[in-house]
């Protein structure tokens, strides 16, 4: 059973904060004196998957067109 739009709508806005969130996380670990590169990497990992799951719900929303 899939997401109504509302849900959808509601859904990205909580991957979005939460992307906007990581990318801040992302810039000051990489402002501090030591960078802990294995953590950089996940935050980095779970920044692309949240653009994923966000492109995925987005396109959920645009409805077909049947050419």
């Amino acid at each position: 059973m899939g997401m109504s739009e509302e849900e959808i709508e509601r859904r990205l806005g909580v991957l979005r904060i939460e992307h906007r969130d990581l990318d801040d996380s992302i810039s000051a670990l990489m402002a501090s004196a030591h960078v802990d590169q294995l953590q950089l990497a996940r935050l980095k990992r779970r920044k692309l998957r949240l653009k994923d799951e966000i492109a995925l719900l987005e396109d959920q929303l645009i409805p077909d067109i049947i050419a």
